[in-house]
Formats: structure tokens, C-alpha cells, sequence
């Protein structure tokens, strides 16, 4: 069993990078992907404590980006199966991690107007090496706006919310280009979030997507039943999209996604997937 979709604490999950290694050999994973949020801080601390405990650890990331002429976001998992991202993808990153804190500052003001009392750091204190709107949503909890994660998202800074800021991310192409030009393989996360209901359309978009350098799709996750298993293994065979699976684990932000087995035990990842993207 694998997983190659999972958060520590360097974005917007529970563990710690060690926390997560140790979760992972406790369990028996036969490889782990770190993919945090604009950031390679958690793998980077995980590194050394998995090759030392014999895990394979994948180096991956994951970043927010923006279809064309669609004010949806999509998110593209970018995975480094065969060397470190260069030192330019590093920077690039870097600069991702602006755009979003400068967000922040502009959904802090709007929450201020709404008669929210917060702080960005505050907030930031949470986020270390990044903060987003998960970190937002615990400040919201604990301050007694908002009664869980989903209710601060629909009340406040969802897409559809009152104080929602859009970030000035890159476009699918852009990001999937740097994931490419870094060696990376980039990957559509979670498809099943893209809100299309008609399988056609879903279909004609994912097209687009790969069109646009998407290079492979996650057919397993938490959120995917059988049947979107079945819907996505045919896109990724018939589009030559590489396949990929994960829980998206984030420990106590979601408890009821557990770390390689999913939500109520629908994944089992065999290590093939990871052999056919590596070979891929």
C-alpha cells in the first residue's frame, strides 16, 4: 500500500514531518509522498528520517492554479520521481508564496470590515511556512465566528463567500510548464472537485486540462467512490494520462481521512501505481 498525496503542518495539515514518517512505517506504507501546499519544507525535514528508516519518500507539491476563463481554481500535483526540483523551481515557488500572503493581507482587510477582530499574525502563526484559508478557518473557530472548517468556508472565504479574495496564481499551462522545465510530472488532483456533473463535460475538461500539460489525473482518493475509480481509469487510458492516488491526508484538519486507507477504508493503493508513473 502506498500514498502520494498527503499535508503536514508546513501547509495546512496536523503532523509534523517526522509525525507523518513515523504514521506512515507504524503502518506499513511501502512509499509515501509528502505534496504540501507551495512548499517543499516538509519533505525536505522528512528526507533524511525516511531514507533512514528505509521509506520511500516521493518528493512532490502541490500548487493552486487557474483554468482559463474559468474563475475556478484547479489543483495540479506536481511530482520529482527521479531528482530533487532544481534550485529555479525552488525560487519560483518562492514567489507563489508571496502572491498568497499578499492575499492574505487583502482577505484579512475584508474579514475586518465584515466586524471579524483578526490579525494576519495571528494567523500566521499557525500557517508557518504557509498560511491559507484552512489556518483562517481555525483562528475563525476558536474565536467563536465560524463552528467547523466547512461553516468558515461557506460564511466567509469560499468561492462563492462574502469575503473571498482570488490569488494571483498561475494558469494550468504556466504551472504545469515549471513542474515539466523543473522535471516534475504534473498531475490533476482530485477531479472529482471540479464540479462538473455531466460526465461529458468533466471529460471534454480534463481534455483541456491535459491539452494545457497536464500529465496525468489522480484516479484514487478519499473523495472518489468505485465508480469514479471506473469514470477516471478510462479518461486516463484514453487520453495517455498517467495514473496517481492518495488520501490527501491532514491528519486532525480531516479526521475522518485516515493516512493510506482514506475515508472509511476505500483506498488500498497497490505500489504498481508508483512503478508505472516512475516508469511512465
Amino acid at each position: 500500500m502506498i500514498d502520494l498525496h498527503t499535508h503536514t503542518n508546513e501547509s495546512d495539515g496536523s503532523c509534523t514531518p517526522l509525525e507523518l514518517v513515523d504514521r506512515a512505517l507504524a503502518m506499513g506504507l511501502e512509499a509515501l509522498a509528502i505534496s504540501d501546499h507551495d512548499t517543499f519544507a516538509g519533505y525536505d525535514q522528512a528526507l533524511e528520517p525516511a531514507r533512514a528508516y528505509g521509506l520511500d519518500l516521493v518528493c512532490a507539491i502541490e500548487l493552486s492554479a487557474r483554468m482559463t476563463d474559468r474563475r475556478h481554481t484547479v489543483h495540479v500535483l506536481g511530482y520529482f520521481l527521479r531528482q530533487a526540483p532544481s534550485v529555479r523551481f525552488r525560487a519560483w515557488v518562492n514567489e507563489l508564496l508571496a502572491t498568497r500572503r499578499e492575499r492574505n493581507i487583502r482577505l484579512v482587510a475584508k474579514l475586518q470590515g465584515m466586524g471579524v477582530p483578526i490579525e494576519l499574525s495571528e494567523v500566521e502563526r499557525i500557517g508557518r511556512t504557509l498560511t491559507g484559508r484552512p489556518h483562517f478557518a481555525r483562528v475563525l473557530i476558536q474565536k467563536g465566528f465560524a463552528s467547523y472548517h466547512e461553516d468558515a468556508f461557506r460564511k466567509y472565504f469560499g468561492e462563492s463567500a462574502p469575503a473571498y479574495v482570488e490569488r494571483q496564481g498561475p494558469d494550468v499551462a504556466a504551472a504545469a510548464g515549471e513542474i515539466a522545465a523543473a522535471g516534475g510530472v504534473a498531475v490533476l488532483a482530485h477531479p472529482g472537485r471540479l464540479g462538473v456533473r455531466d460526465a461529458a463535460a468533466e471529460e471534454s475538461l480534463i481534455r483541456e486540462l491535459r491539452d494545457a500539460g497536464i500529465g496525468g489525473i489522480e484516479v484514487y482518493h478519499s473523495d472518489h467512490g468505485p465508480a469514479d475509480i471506473q469514470r477516471y481509469s478510462v479518461i486516463a487510458k484514453k487520453y495517455d494520462l498517467a495514473v496517481t492516488g492518495g488520501s490527501d491526508f491532514h491528519g486532525d484538519v480531516k479526521p475522518d481521512v485516515a493516512l493510506g486507507t482514506g475515508r472509511n477504508g476505500n483506498l488500498d493503493i497497490p505500489r504498481s501505481v508508483l512503478e508505472d508513473l516512475r516508469s511512465a
